[in-house]
Formats: C-alpha cells, sequence, structure tokens
C-alpha cells in the first residue's frame, strides 16, 4: 500500500495517507474529498564510507579572534 501526501482544498490541511487503489482519500480534519496529491520527498542516507571527514580543531571552534586563536595548538 502506497503512501501519498495531500493538500485539502477545503481547509487547507496538509497530511499523509496510505492509499489502495480501490479508494479515494478524504481529509482527515473536514472530511473532504476535495484534494491535491503532493510532491512527496524523502531523505537517504549515505554510507559511512562517504561521509565527509571531520574538520580539525584548529578554525573549526568559530572563536572570534580567528584560527588558531583558541588555544588548541
Amino acid at each position: 500500500m502506497p503512501m501519498y501526501e495531500y493538500a485539502c482544498h477545503d481547509c487547507g490541511r496538509e497530511f499523509e495517507a496510505l492509499v489502495r487503489s480501490d479508494t479515494v482519500p478524504e481529509c482527515p480534519g473536514c472530511h473532504s474529498k476535495n484534494l491535491d496529491k503532493l510532491l512527496s520527498v524523502f531523505a537517504t542516507a549515505a554510507p559511512a564510507a562517504e561521509a565527509a571527514p571531520a574538520a580539525g580543531p584548529c578554525g573549526s571552534c568559530g572563536h572570534p579572534a580567528g584560527p588558531g586563536a583558541c588555544g588548541w595548538q
């Protein structure tokens, strides 16, 4: 069963719904069927090998006097 995101024309509510091919979704707030299907976005995680390397201590702490001023020497 796919999950879709919808926006209701009548009350403006946005929601997600699991929808079978033989059902018509309705707004859980006002029960309207006057809906727009929204473009869904999803997140993915990169494998650990592709992660960016951690920054070194010098210059990464945000010390107002600039890199090297924080005493991490």
